[in-house]
């Protein structure tokens, strides 16, 4: 059986395969960015602030109910949009499932290879901030066991 996550990944690689080039892509990234939830004012903070991106990007999580779930937001269009792939495949997942499943999403959609050295730099800042917060949260679940 598959992870949640991996079927997440598989999901957004499917739709991914409907557009014939990478223009129509980038827009349907775009979008996807200006879908993302308002993003509180309060948790603009420097502890939220993801290092590492060319843009301003802000990543707050919260641990419910076993899982993290997150919200992000960014200065930028395109960055936005890389958020909401973000969050589609991460948000609400257990995070022993976010630390043991690869994010293969990015080279099967091409990101690797079609964003910006900048861009693609602010994307593994935000997979390895996302990643740490879930390893953070199974090594306190262990530790308190």
């Amino acid at each position: 059986m598959s992870s949640e996550i991996e079927r997440a990944q598989q999901e957004l690689i499917e739709e991914f395969a409907f557009f014939d080039d990478w223009m129509a892509r980038y827009q349907y990234i775009i979008d996807m960015g200006r879908e993302l939830p308002e993003f509180p004012d309060e948790w603009r903070t420097e502890d939220n602030r993801v290092h590492g991106c060319q843009s301003q990007v802000w990543l707050h999580a919260d641990a419910r109910d076993g899982r993290l779930h997150f919200q992000a937001t960014s200065d930028s269009a395109i960055v936005a949009g890389l958020i909401a792939l973000l969050m589609r495949i991460y948000s609400g997942r257990r995070a022993a499932e976010i630390v043991a499943t690869e994010p293969g999403f990015v080279t099967e959609l091409g990101l690797d290879r079609h964003l910006s050295a900048t861009r693609s730099n602010g994307l593994r800042a935000m997979l390895q901030r996302i990643r740490a917060q879930a390893a953070e949260m199974t090594q306190h679940d262990d530790a308190s066991a």
